[in-house]
């Protein structure tokens, strides 16, 4: 379980790198997709269609249809998958839930969490999604 995503954030990664390791078939089912990733399928609907509200991945009405990349992997980056499902918030907010957290009333672990805070937004924002194919393609295998 993620320290900082929800299982809905999780999955969300998951099925984009899904989509981007699949190079041999344009669309696939939420079905398909749920199967493949052992993930419950209405879950992924849900979130697939997020990721749709949110121009990441496009969707095809019909027999022959399903969802696909709506852009260039090397065009996605991970923060942008974390925005369209989790928002933002866990980047700003205080990671005990205290309300006025700030530099200036700070909570128990303030410095150390906005450290590792402003490491985790910077990876996510400055890594793409193409990087993980291979690794996803060898994760996939093991499923």
């Amino acid at each position: 379980m993620s320290v900082i995503f929800s299982k809905k954030c999780e999955y969300g990664l998951q099925a984009i790198l899904y989509l981007a390791s699949k190079k041999d078939k344009q669309y696939f089912s939420a079905k398909e997709i749920a199967s493949d990733l052992k993930i419950p399928k209405e879950f992924v609907s849900k979130i697939l269609q997020s990721l749709v509200a949110n121009g990441i991945i496009g969707s095809k009405k019909g027999k022959n249809g399903g969802f696909y990349l709506a852009k260039k992997p090397n065009k996605i980056k991970l923060i942008d998958i974390v925005e369209a499902i989790d928002g933002l918030d866990v980047f700003k907010s205080c990671v005990l839930g205290f309300p006025n957290c700030s530099s200036d009333v700070p909570c128990p672990v303030h410095s150390e969490w906005g450290k590792l805070r402003n490491m985790a937004y910077e990876m996510l924002s400055s890594q793409t999604i193409d990087r993980f194919v291979e690794k996803t393609l060898k994760k996939l295998s093991k499923l």
